[in-house]
């Protein structure tokens, strides 16, 4: 998929869709650094990958960290970031305190733009591209999720205003919107207290065996990134089994 000898920026890449999208692209020959606060499954997510790539850890919430991740992986240039970095939590909406509310912000949103930034004058220069993690609940409501789907509803406004802006400029910004994927993040268990679980139902894949695989957005990401989707710029591509269809 076009994809040999680009130089590859991925966040979150130490398990889930982030792991299964470095392995993708290091299939495709892309030269990959990859980027998450756990650097133990980062060196797991390496062995797993058909060349070595460049690890740096680095912790979303620091946006300084944010920029020394970039400054690395740019180091001979860049050409794609994939941001895929992201964190859930379950609450009633009653009881979820400020101080988690903003650290899902801080790292699925405001951490997102701070690599975008730090990226967009590397990837001026290569004519490169950006592909974001959003999710379906940037599209609908998911009960008990009020600050995971208001951070993924800011991805989609960042990623559409940075299409905008940087069109004339040769760069690309794109989004994915992953439904239920099979991956530790979704793994958690449902909030405790007063649960309504008939209000989660709405939101399952129609598709038979509709949750995805990491492998599954991994694909998504492999052909934003690549010059087959060339004329694509400030899309919201759904991977979701069905999930929003009605």
């Amino acid at each position: 998929m076009d994809l040999d000898g680009k130089k590859v920026l991925i966040t979150g890449a130490a398990s889930g869709i982030g792991r299964a999208t470095a392995i993708r692209f290091a299939s495709s020959g892309a030269l990959v650094t990859i980027g998450d606060v756990n650097e133990a499954g980062l060196q797991e997510t390496a062995a797993l990958m058909v060349t070595a790539p460049r690890i740096q850890r680095f912790d979303a919430t620091d946006y300084t960290s944010c920029q020394a991740l970039v400054d690395a992986a740019a180091h001979d240039g860049l050409d794609v970031l994939c941001n895929i970095s992201g964190i859930l939590k379950w609450a009633p909406s009653e009881s979820f305190t400020l101080e988690d509310f903003e650290r899902i912000l801080a790292i699925n949103s405001t951490s997102v733009f701070a690599l975008c930034q730090a990226a967009l004058p590397h990837l001026v220069n290569s004519r490169g591209n950006i592909v974001n993690t959003a999710s379906t609940a940037a599209m609908q409501g998911i009960a008990y999720a009020v600050a995971y789907s208001a951070s993924k509803h800011a991805v989609i406004g960042m990623t559409k205003s940075l299409a905008i802006e940087y069109a004339a400029r040769g760069v690309r910004v794109n989004a994915i919107c992953p439904g239920h994927v099979n991956t530790p993040m979704t793994a958690m268990p449902l909030p405790e207290g007063d649960i309504d679980v008939s209000l989660l139902s709405r939101n399952a894949p129609k598709l038979l065996d509709g949750s995805c695989d990491p492998s599954d957005i991994a694909e998504m990401f492999a052909f934003l990134a690549s010059d087959r989707a060339r004329k694509i710029t400030g899309s919201v591509m759904v991977v979701d089994g069905g999930q929003l269809a009605g």
